[in-house]
């Protein structure tokens, strides 16, 4: 506790080496006797509380020589605790008393008087505690203070005593409240004391204390209060009597309550009920006035108050509408009779009475006696009751016509129930949308708990079609059962296509199984309606009440009976829809089966047309263009003694003009024809002709281009043949398993001369340990010759190839990657497609038809082939093969 920090300073620890047991057993006094020491544990240790010493010597540190086990339980810390740090204590002050506490500290230091202090304190745990500290300071002989301290927890007598301060004000406020008169009267009707305050009283309180009530009261008064002493006295009941007496307003009337308040003496409430009184008069008054039109009127009519609705009068036709008797209802309150089934009804009454003064034919419903519930039109208007508002009220009986209007609107409801479901069945074609449209609507009709159709089916049993259920209950949604002899008796109930009522499901006689089957479900009343078609029974169409037994109305059962017949024509709708649909799904197989043959005609057409079109490009450029090369060739010989010697025949620089340019061979071609021309002005003349017997010298190098261009031509003629038979027959290959980086080596060994001849390099990436393939050497050969021999032709000397192989699931993926000229996205899509090239270049239609049978080759091995440009230059052929496996067979 901060009351042991006096000035706040710090205070000299307590060596290590002491224990804290020797420190308490070591009072300050150093001849204490130690024989006192246990006497003074014992003793310390039952006290209520914590017995301390505290040593402030003269530097201001602070020492405690003892401080016993109680501060424990008081401040729920440790004696060796305190004893290390007194801070601990002062940290546990509430900060509200922090100030007081420094305070009264410093008076007692001062002063050296004993010191009390009362505060609170917040332990460790939390918990507020009101403690008492006592203080007594001794100065020593070298100047130090010795305090002698005790500190008790005194939180349950702090809490005791607020709550008898606040029960005293509580009381005392509500005394002040009450504005009648209050004595004290002992038995022998002495006035003790009174409370007068705000009470309307003619004599001082000086002229009425210790008078008895023969000396102030007439004698009637006092006889009346004398007995009412004496029965409150001897029984201890609250006695109420009254009384009147003159004053000077007149005479008025008084009620007074007596209690014991004491030994012989009573606590006397007196009010003042005149008013009341002759309000009660008024009101006796009004009834003997208004009672025959009360009786008189068919309707029921209330005179009540305003503030709380109790009854002043009701007439007899009240008595007959609510069944309450006048005895039953006069003084009571329509809430207490609990008229009202909604109480806002009320305050939204009182609330427009308040606002207009009157209310016209509010449609509200009452409870009767019997609990049953009418309908009325109230009107009402406030009036004045000597200075009481009061509700006159006239209730007119509609429940007949609220029926009827409920039984019109049930009736218009079932229409256009029924009309929407006709409906939905001309305009739809799906049975399950319909059905739970169905049992959906009918259960919010009928405000059923389960409304569901069942499906009565010799090979699917007994299932539900759809069901609309109130989530409180089971579901009966794929509840089926094999028992024949129980499917037997649910199609017994329903024989004769009748409608089966059942109110009470406990009232009706079945077997035990349905009994179960109702219990399962929690059904306690049922409607049934089947479903015919063609005079057999289909199914049923079902209404479960699951919150208790239903008294069925006969236009649900009309409305069940209806909508059972629109169900079975929805159902043979769909059955109808369902063969239509079935005859219509063979007919679309039928047309899908046709189509399918049709497209596949139309296709082998396109790729005729598509073949014939690239040999009529073959043969109208590139076989003409080397036909006419070798008859522009043969006239040169033949005319070679014709003209002048600029046709350079046999020192080759014909052939060398032609060789020269792109190396595609057109524009050498263009120029020997124009030079033909050029030679032979009219083309239908013949020009002429030296001695047949001469001979003819011919450049080595135009022999070497008429080699190349048949070369080229029965290339050309060579892959017709193989596209041809490709596309007719299939492309026939001999797979075997082969290790692919072994094949590489041999393609590209077969390959060196061409690639030394156009300068080219290759570097050889392939892995050696790399699975085995499924594939046709001699395929695979051409198709690497094709890919490099492209490359190779379309790009100057020093092309640079990489070859790679990577596994890829069950495929292997080959790359040949090279260092020459790209290609547009567009050119690297259709590379391998069968299609007429451009007219420019005579090598063009020649290496299509070798790409495009280089794809054929691939998909035939179940592969797939591509080409991609590199991001910097070059291009990247890349193609899949099938691994190795037992199951890979030849492919067609």
């Amino acid at each position: 506790m901060a009351m042991i920090t006096l000035n706040i300073m710090p205070i000299a620890y307590i060596s290590k080496g002491l224990r804290v047991d020797e420190i308490v057993k070591s009072p300050h006094k150093p001849d204490f006797p130690p024989e006192k020491i246990t006497l003074l544990e014992t003793i310390t240790g039952n006290l209520p509380g914590m017995i301390f010493q505290i040593l402030q010597r003269q530097d201001g540190s602070v020492f405690i020589p003892y401080i016993s086990s109680g501060c424990k339980y008081l401040y729920e810390l440790e004696p060796e605790a305190i004893q290390a740090d007194i801070q601990v204590l002062y940290k546990l002050i509430h900060p509200q008393d922090i100030k007081a506490f420094s305070e009264s500290i410093a008076v007692c230091r001062t002063t050296l008087t004993p010191w009390h202090w009362e505060s609170r304190i917040v332990t460790p745990s939390g918990k507020l505690k009101w403690i008492q500290g006592t203080l007594q300071p001794e100065l020593q002989e070298n100047g130090d203070f010795l305090w002698h301290g005790l500190v008790i927890d005194v939180t349950n007598q702090k809490q005791a005593q607020e709550k008898l301060q606040e029960s005293e004000a509580r009381y005392k406020a509500i005394l002040d409240a009450i504005p009648d008169l209050m004595f004290r009267i002992s038995r022998d009707g002495e006035y003790l004391d009174l409370k007068s305050e705000d009470a309307n009283i003619t004599l001082s309180r000086e002229e009425i204390v210790g008078k008895n009530l023969q000396e102030l009261l007439p004698s009637d008064v006092v006889a009346i209060s004398q007995v009412a002493i004496a029965k409150t006295l001897d029984s201890g009941i609250l006695q109420t009597c009254e009384y009147q007496l003159p004053t000077s307003l007149g005479v008025r009337d008084y009620e007074a309550r007596l209690v014991v308040s004491g030994a012989d003496e009573v606590l006397a409430i007196v009010r003042d009920i005149t008013d009341r009184k002759q309000g009660e008069i008024v009101l006796q008054n009004l009834a003997q006035k208004f009672a025959k039109a009360f009786s008189c009127s068919p309707d029921s009519i209330t005179i009540s108050t305003l503030q709380d609705g109790r009854f002043i009068e009701v007439n007899d036709s009240f008595v007959n509408l609510s069944g309450y008797g006048r005895d039953e209802a006069i003084g009571k309150s329509s809430f207490e009779l609990n008229l009202w089934v909604n109480d806002r009804d009320r305050l939204n009454l009182v609330q427009e009475l308040q606002s207009t003064g009157v209310a016209r034919n509010l449609e509200i419903e009452f409870r009767q006696k019997s609990g049953e519930i009418i309908t009325s039109l109230l009107s009402a208007e406030v009036i004045d009751l000597d200075g009481t508002p009061a509700i006159l009220a006239v209730h007119h009986d509609i429940t007949e016509r609220k029926q009827v209007e409920a039984q019109l609107r049930l009736c218009a409801q079932r229409d256009r129930l029924l009309a929407e479901t006709l409906v939905r069945i001309r305009s739809s074609l799906n049975l399950e949308e319909i059905l739970q449209t169905t049992v959906t609507e009918v259960r919010q009709f009928l405000q059923a708990d389960r409304v569901f159709i069942g499906l009565n089916n010799a090979n699917l049993g007994v299932r539900t079609l759809a069901e609309s259920v109130d989530p409180k209950y089971p579901s009966v949604s794929g509840w089926s059962t094999n028992d024949e002899a129980y499917l037997q008796e649910l199609r017994n109930l329903l024989k004769d296509n009748l409608v089966r009522v059942v109110e009470d499901v406990t009232q009706i006689s079945v077997s035990p199984k349905v009994k179960a089957h109702f219990r399962k479900f929690q059904t306690k009343a049922t409607l049934t309606v089947p479903i015919m078609l063609d005079n057999e029974l289909f199914g049923a169409l079902i209404a479960n009440q699951c919150s208790g037994p239903r008294d069925w109305q006969p236009i649900e059962i009309d409305l069940l009976q209806q909508m059972s017949q629109q169900v079975a024509i929805a159902i043979q709708q769909s059955q109808i829809y369902q063969k239509l649909a079935e005859l219509n799904t063979n007919l679309e197989h039928q047309v899908q089966e046709r189509t399918a043959q049709l497209q596949q005609k139309i296709q082998e057409v396109e790729n005729l047309h598509r073949v014939k079109d690239v040999v009529l490009h073959t043969v109208a450029h590139d076989l003409r263009t080397s036909v006419m090369g070798n008859l522009m060739v043969l006239k040169n010989l033949l005319n070679q003694g014709v003209g002048s010697a600029d046709w350079g025949l046999g020192t080759g620089d014909q052939g060398k003009r032609g060789q020269g340019g792109s190396g595609t061979g057109n524009q050498g071609q263009g120029g020997i024809i124009e030079k033909v021309s050029s030679q032979c002005p009219m083309p239908n003349t013949q020009c002429p002709i030296p001695n047949p017997q001469s001979p003819i010298p011919i450049s080595r190098s135009i022999i070497e281009r008429m080699i190349q261009g048949n070369d080229r031509q029965l290339g050309m003629i060579n892959s017709l043949l193989e596209i041809n038979s490709a596309e007719k027959e299939g492309l026939v290959i001999q797979p075997e398993p082969v290790q692919f980086s072994n094949l590489l080596k041999e393609i590209f060994a077969s390959l060196q001369p061409i690639l030394t001849q156009n300068q080219a390099t290759q570097k050889n990436l392939v892995p050696a340990d790399i699975p085995l393939v499924m594939a046709d050497r001699t395929c695979l050969q051409k198709v690497s010759a094709h890919l490099i021999a492209y490359r190779l032709q379309n790009n100057p000397p020093g092309l640079h190839f990489t070859l790679n192989a990577t596994v890829e699931g069950e495929m292997i993926r080959i790359q040949i990657q090279d260092d020459g000229v790209g290609m547009s996205k567009v050119e690297c899509d259709r590379l391998f497609d069968l299609h007429v090239r451009e007219p420019q270049d005579c090598c063009s239609t020649s290496i299509g038809l070798k790409m495009y049978l280089c794809r054929k080759v691939i998909k035939a091995h179940g592969g797939e082939i591509g080409v991609m440009s590199n991001r910097k230059r070059g291009l990247t052929f890349w193609f899949t093969l099938p691994l190795f496996t037992s199951s890979v067979t030849n492919r067609p």
